[in-house]
């Protein structure tokens, strides 16, 4: 039963293509296909050490035990890769024969009296031309030394997935903190993007989203760190958002807002709204400190890399005198704007966007709802407003943020102020009513935070070796944009899967989307 509510609790939201539960603290990955296995077996690509085959009895689904199927099945395997079914049907031994295995018959589970066993054993030499896609590393890592360069999200989450893979991880920023850049801001909104095709972005946003909730759960404490409120969308260009038809599985993430939630928001009734339910507010910095403290990782701070040098198969960070920060078998740039001084620039552009945050206090700190004028939870469209944060001095909101590219300054502007409340009043009137006077009649109380994020041409991250041809052991995932809570987890989970020939956490064609190469 325990296990059984483990795997009720992330059943949800299931909806075609790959999913990725978790279990036992990260260690147990479930990857789980939504589709015709067909599909499913084509969108993977790692050996298997051992195959169980189950579905309906071959007469009632044939298509999934015929030969084209089963030589699917022994793409994935190596020779020796272990093969179990429950099913003894003759048809299915002479395919699996045909495809290269070796089975007998064996004692059943009641009611059944045989079961299938065996092994991958071919009379000839397999190909496994299939088997290594562009995107991945040369061949699968052992766990040993790994330098990251960079602390924030992609640092933190990337240390996090090789350490539980069974590397020593060294994190080096150049600040004295971790999370001291982008990932330092107040709170940030974790929610899925929605478009009527469900593109790319839309799959890509709902997998990272996943795994993002997983870390919080297991990491954070709620109403303090996180809170799993969902969030209020608000379709200012009054377009629907959802595909039509979108399937019951699809409304587990998001739904066109009720009239309820639309009051709630002082949004008239018919306004174009999404309600995504499996979505919140988070605090970065938190989470960064969460996922840096898990056993394995070290972090060293003052520590600017400004060079890299492989010797002798060891990778050299060097500082800006050429002195060694730290020396490992494998290094992750996952420093953000900074990552373009040890990416190629020319092959790996990166664009720096600059975004301020304006945040204050409510006036009784201890109200929640912190006022009436605001809603119960986030709202998101034209930029966002998070209501009620908890900080060491009271409830706060917060609101932004402006997005400014090629701008790496820090230094807050009132004009930014003005423009997140110019955004607001777009994305809802009567809050921004409300919230009016602190920025004209007391403008001391409105506070501001500011930073520089890091976004590729595309505005998608980079995951990987940013050549594969070259530079082994030299891997990134950076450019997370202004989608660091989608994409900092997800991305550390499918670089830890290319480097370990693991199962991929999402479809081949999302990750060769990410592939730092591109």
């Amino acid at each position: 039963l325990p296990l059984a509510r483990q795997l009720c609790a992330q059943w949800w939201g299931l909806l075609p293509g790959v999913h990725r539960l978790v279990f036992e603290e990260g260690r147990v990955l479930l990857t789980l296909g939504i589709s015709d296995v067909k599909a499913a077996l084509r969108e993977q690509h790692f050996e298997a050490d051992a195959v169980f085959l189950d579905g309906f009895s071959p007469p009632t689904n044939p298509d999934m035990w015929d030969v084209y199927t089963l030589k699917a099945v022994a793409r994935y395997c190596r020779r020796g890769t272990a093969v179990a079914s429950w099913t003894v049907a003759r048809p299915v031994r002479d395919a699996l024969a045909q495809c290269g295995f070796i089975v007998h018959k064996a004692p059943g589970l009641a009611p059944k009296r045989d079961s299938l066993r065996g092994e991958f054993n071919p009379h000839w030499e397999p190909r496994k031309s299939a088997a290594t896609p562009s995107f991945a590393p040369h061949a699968p890592l052992q766990p040993a030394r790994c330098a990251v360069i960079g602390s924030g999200l992609a640092g933190a989450a990337v240390a996090a997935s090789l350490a539980r893979r069974g590397w020593q991880v060294q994190v080096l920023d150049a600040a004295a903190a971790p999370a001291a850049g982008a990932s330092g801001l107040q709170a940030g909104l974790l929610a899925p993007h929605v478009s009527p095709d469900d593109s790319l972005l839309s799959r890509l946003s709902r997998a990272g989203v996943r795994a993002t909730l997983h870390q919080a759960q297991a990491l954070l404490q709620p109403g303090e760190d996180w809170a799993l409120s969902g969030v209020l969308e608000h379709r200012v260009d009054a377009t629907r958002g959802l595909p039509a038809p979108w399937p019951p599985a699809g409304e587990d993430w998001s739904e066109v807002a009720d009239a309820a939630r639309l009051r709630q928001a002082g949004l008239p009734v018919g306004t174009a709204a999404c309600w995504h339910g499996k979505a919140g507010w988070i605090k970065p910095a938190r989470l960064v400190q969460a996922l840096l403290a898990q056993p394995s990782i070290a972090w060293q701070g003052q520590s600017a890399v400004q060079g890299l040098v492989f010797q002798d198969g060891q990778w050299f960070a060097l500082d800006a005198n050429g002195r060694a920060l730290a020396q490992a078998e494998l290094v992750v740039i996952a420093a953000g704007p900074a990552s373009r001084t040890l990416l190629d620039d020319d092959a790996t552009p990166l664009q720096a966007i600059r975004g301020q945050i304006s945040w204050g206090l409510h006036a009784d700190s201890a109200a929640d709802p912190a006022s009436p004028s605001l809603p119960p939870f986030p709202v998101n469209g034209n930029g966002s407003l998070i209501p009620a944060v908890p900080t060491s001095a009271g409830l706060a909101w917060c609101l932004g943020a402006t997005f400014d590219r090629d701008d790496e300054s820090t230094q807050p502007t009132e004009q930014d102020h003005q423009a997140n409340l110019a955004g607001l009043r777009t994305l809802l009137p009567a809050s921004a009513q409300a919230l009016a006077p602190a920025f004209f009649e007391q403008p001391a109380t409105v506070q501001s935070w500011v930073g520089v994020r890091c976004a590729s041409r595309d505005r998608l991250p980079l995951v990987g070796p940013p050549d594969p041809a070259h530079q082994p052991g030299l891997v990134a995932s950076t450019a997370m944009g202004s989608r660091g809570l989608t994409f900092a987890v997800l991305c550390a989970e499918l670089l830890a899967a290319q480097l370990h020939g693991e199962p991929l956490p999402v479809e081949s064609k999302l990750a060769q989307a990410l592939r730092a190469s591109r």
